[in-house]
Parts: C-alpha cells; structure tokens; sequence
C-alpha cells in the first residue's frame, strides 16, 4: 500500500460515540457528546476520556469527579447529535429535549434509559492540557440491556439490534460501516 502525507487529523479511524451525563449544580442533568474515550488498563479495566475546550461536562467532571458514559446507538443519534451541538452554559439541554433518565447505582451520575451500555466513571487522576483535560477513570458499574447478556444469540447479531455508532471525516457510520449523516444533521429529527 503506496502512503502519501497529510495535514494531521484523525480521519478514517473511526471512534465510538458517548454521552457524557453529569449533574448541574441544580440537580438536573447535563449530556454531552464525545467521542474521544478508551480504555486503559493500571490493575483494572478502566477510562481515558479527553474533553477539550471549555465545556460544562468538563467543568461538572472536575467538580462532582463522576460521570456516566452512555453508548449512542442509531436509535439515540438525534438527541446525542444535539448534545454535541449545544452550548451547555446557554441551552438548558435535559429542558429544550427530555429523555427518560435514570440515577446510577454505584454513583450521583445521570444514566440514559435508552442506552444499552452505560459506564458509571470516577476520575482517578487527570492532566489538564493546552486547550483540553485528560480523565482517567476508575469504571464502578457498567450497566447493560438485559438481551446483551443472551448469549444464545451471536455477538453480531447483538451488536445489530443496539446499532452503536462510530465517527470520523465529521460523518457518523453504523457499526457495519454505513454512512448515516453528517455531524449536525442527525439532530434536525428531533
């Protein structure tokens, strides 16, 4: 395979799509979208999560040291696509578009209902950067659909009836790699 260079970028890695649940000061909770989170292992399974720019997640993260990470699937990409848009510090997000929560169970963290995979997170240790924060994560609860626990059905079929999504070049794919839309279009469905 003949490699030409380019600007730096990250396209055509594609990265699994989160959304980030935090409590506000108020009580009421805060989403947002991201897609720069991995795994890291130091004893135990946990989460990296970087977060740049000045964002209310990042500063509930700081504050409250928890948070959830929900699994955006087909099914959850309108509201997830308006998470990632809207401004947290002018938008009352859970208010302009509510979504069926719940409260986690190891942790004070907001957990979307719809999600089939939801992470309870508590920050271990992070790095603030330039322009952004590292948080590395201690995982204290993974909450999962009842079905993806069936192991009678294949994992690819599992997967295909949750649909997660990934994204890259600013364009959101199904998990089989499908293009499903561009980066602020999902949300228009809402």
């Amino acid at each position: 395979m003949k490699k030409i260079e380019t600007p730096v970028s990250n396209d055509f890695c594609p990265q699994t799509l989160f959304i980030f649940g935090t409590y506000k000061e108020d009580g009421t909770p805060d989403f947002g979208l991201f897609c720069w989170i991995s795994y890291c292992w130091d004893s135990e399974l946990g989460v990296m999560a970087c977060i740049g720019g000045e964002k209310l997640t990042r500063d509930r993260i700081r504050e409250t040291k928890c948070f959830s990470a929900n699994l955006v699937t087909e099914a959850l990409l309108p509201i997830a696509d308006y998470y990632g848009t809207a401004d947290g510090y002018k938008e009352d997000k859970a208010k302009a578009h509510p979504v069926e929560i719940e409260k986690g169970r190891a942790l004070n963290v907001p957990i979307l209902s719809q999600s089939p995979v939801s992470f309870e997170l508590e920050v271990s240790k992070s790095m603030p950067l330039d322009d952004g924060e590292v948080f590395l994560c201690k995982i204290r609860n993974v909450l999962i659909a009842e079905e993806l626990a069936d192991e009678s059905e294949t994992l690819e079929a599992r997967l295909a009836r949750i649909a997660p999504v990934s994204t890259t070049c600013e364009t959101y794919f199904s998990w089989n790699g499908k293009n499903i839309g561009e980066w602020g279009k999902a949300q228009q469905r809402l």
